[in-house]
């Protein structure tokens, strides 16, 4: 968390000039680039160690470090220590809505309620709450000719991208050596199982395979929830698949004993 803080003490007072929304067109802010993959800071910082569930992402959007920027600012202003406005600044990444609800249901049905011994998962998100760590495999934001990261180039083969899963998610697999940690599709998932590769952390803590909850992805939700029958579904899902992880991550689950991973 030291190195964490030793970031955010250079480049927090920096964001309190110019607006948060050019953020990713100053220099100052520049954490690294290759080619025309440019990683720019925003207040990602914060770790919440006490977290029994931790969501890994991509990387932040454009929109997700705007929010971050200015609930962290407007902490600073308050006068709020650092860590404090990381902590507030991390509240951004919060999932609300259909998003929300979708994942909720998703972690119920596989039992990971019962493992935690909760009547639903949804009590991890409540206000206030440590039971839950947000993130991303990387953990600033990242453009690629402007735009936001969507997995292209891979993030494992491409330099300044794996030092950030090596260096910072590794960090905060090692803070959190006994979480659950669900990634939201295959480019997140690539990067945690990396570190279970490297031996940051143990497979049977991952929950691979669940489709992402976003509502763009309802169908596939529904699917693996058993609310939509196999036969009906599209020619853009595979219900195979899904099944499949369904019944896989129910038996990971099960097998987890006691209120830890």
């Amino acid at each position: 968390m030291e190195q964490n803080l030793k970031i955010a003490r250079t480049m927090l007072p920096r964001l309190a000039f110019g607006r948060a929304d050019n953020f990713n067109t100053r220099n100052d802010l520049i954490l690294s680039t290759d080619g025309d993959v440019r990683v720019h800071y925003a207040p990602f910082d914060y770790i919440e160690t006490k977290a029994r569930l931790v969501v890994v992402g991509i990387t932040p959007g454009k929109t997700q470090a705007i929010n971050a920027i200015e609930a962290a600012v407007h902490a600073l202003k308050r006068g709020l220590p650092i860590e404090a406005a990381l902590a507030e600044a991390k509240l951004v990444g919060s999932f609300s809505g259909a998003l929300r609800c979708n994942l909720v249901a998703m972690l119920d049905a596989i039992g990971v309620s019962n493992h935690f011994e909760l009547p639903s998962t949804d009590e991890l998100f409540r206000p206030g709450s440590t039971d839950v760590h947000f993130t991303s495999a990387l953990r600033y934001p990242v453009f690629v000719g402007g735009s936001n990261y969507n997995g292209t180039p891979d993030m494992l083969k491409t330099p300044c991208l794996r030092r950030i899963v090596d260096v910072h998610l590794s960090e905060e697999a090692a803070m959190l050596p006994n979480a659950i940690w669900l990634p939201l599709g295959p480019k997140a998932e690539a990067a945690v199982l990396h570190l279970v590769k490297s031996g940051k952390l143990s497979r049977k803590q991952v929950l691979g395979g669940m489709p992402h909850p976003s509502g763009a992805n309802a169908e596939r939700v529904s699917v693996f929830l058993g609310r939509k029958s196999p036969d009906r579904a599209s020619n853009k899902t595979n219900p195979t698949t899904l099944l499949a992880a369904f019944d896989r991550l129910r038996g990971q689950i099960a097998s987890l004993k006691g209120g830890e991973a």
